[in-house]
C-alpha cells in the first residue's frame, strides 16, 4: 500500500479542510515546495497535490507551482483540481506531472474520461468524492445523481486504472477511515483503489491495508503530527500489510 502526503493549495498557500468545508480553512504553510521536499525527504514515493481554487473555478496560480513541484521533486506527483479539458491534462503532464486525476467532468461528462484514457492511459485517475454514497462535484459543494460505485464500475468500463476513493464525512477530521466503504469500493472496482479521508494514526493506515486498498492519503494528520510519515511509510514493506 503506498502512502500518498497531501499538499492541498489555495492560493498558492497549502491548507487543509474540514470535510471540503472551504469556511473551515487552516493555512500550513505559505512555502508549498518546501513541504513538498520535506515530504519526499522523509521518504514518500508518490506526492498528491490538490488544486483547491481550480476545484472550484476560481483563478489562481497554483497550476504554476505544481509544476514547479513536480519538476523539482525526486518522486512522482499527481494532481486534481481543476482538469476539465485534454489542453489542462497536456498542460501538466508537459510540466512534469506523473498522474493526472479527473473530478468534476468525469462526473459530468464520462465520454471525456473514456477520450482521456484512450490518448494518456494509466496517467488519468478518477477521484470520487463520496457524501452520503453519491458523488459530489465542484469542490464537494454539490451533489450529483451518480452513486459512487456506479461511478466507479462506469471509470473501470472506461479503462481507468486508479480512482481515488474519498468519503467526505471523514475528510480532515483524524477520526479514522471509512473502512466499510473502502472495502466496498475495492471489491467492485478491484486493485487501483486510493484510500481517502479520515486517517488519524499508524493504526488506521494498518486498518486500511486490510481493506484491498492500494494506497492511502495522508493529509491532517500529518501536519497535526498524529502521524509520522517516515513511519508511515515503513508499512509499505512490512511483510503482511502490502
Amino acid at each position: 500500500m503506498i502512502i500518498y502526503p497531501a499538499i492541498d493549495l489555495r492560493g498558492g498557500q497549502c491548507v487543509r479542510l474540514v470535510q471540503g468545508d472551504f469556511d473551515k480553512t487552516t493555512i500550513y504553510s505559505d512555502q508549498p515546495l518546501q513541504t513538498a521536499k520535506k515530504w519526499a525527504g522523509q521518504g514518500a514515493s508518490w506526492l498528491h497535490l490538490v488544486d483547491l481554487d481550480g476545484a472550484r473555478q476560481e483563478k489562481s496560480d497554483n497550476r504554476r507551482v505544481i509544476c514547479e513541484i513536480a519538476k523539482e521533486l525526486p518522486i512522482p506527483v499527481q494532481t486534481g483540481g481543476g482538469i476539465r479539458t485534454m489542453a489542462d491534462i497536456d498542460e501538466l503532464l508537459s510540466g512534469g506531472v506523473s498522474r493526472v486525476i479527473l473530478g468534476t467532468i468525469a462526473v459530468r461528462d464520462p465520454a471525456f474520461v473514456t477520450q482521456a484514457v484512450a490518448r494518456y492511459g494509466e496517467k488519468i485517475a478518477v477521484g470520487i468524492d463520496a457524501k452520503d454514497g453519491f458523488a459530489a462535484v465542484s469542490g464537494w459543494e454539490q451533489v450529483s445523481n451518480w452513486r459512487a460505485i456506479d461511478m466507479a464500475m462506469a471509470m473501470k468500463k472506461a479503462g481507468v486504472q486508479h480512482i481515488i476513493y474519498t468519503d467526505i464525512a471523514t475528510d480532515g477530521m483524524l477520526s479514522g477511515p471509512n473502512l466499510e466503504a473502502m472495502i466496498e469500493m475495492s471489491r467492485a472496482f478491484g486493485s487501483g483503489v486510493i484510500a481517502s479521508g479520515g486517517v488519524g494514526s499508524l493504526e488506521d493506515l494498518r486498518a486500511l491495508t486490510k481493506t484491498g486498498v492500494s494506497g492511502a492519503i495522508v493529509g491532517k494528520a500529518l501536519y497535526a503530527g498524529s502521524v509520522d510519515l517516515r513511519a508511515a511509510v515503513q508499512l509499505e514493506g512490512e511483510a503482511g500489510l502490502c
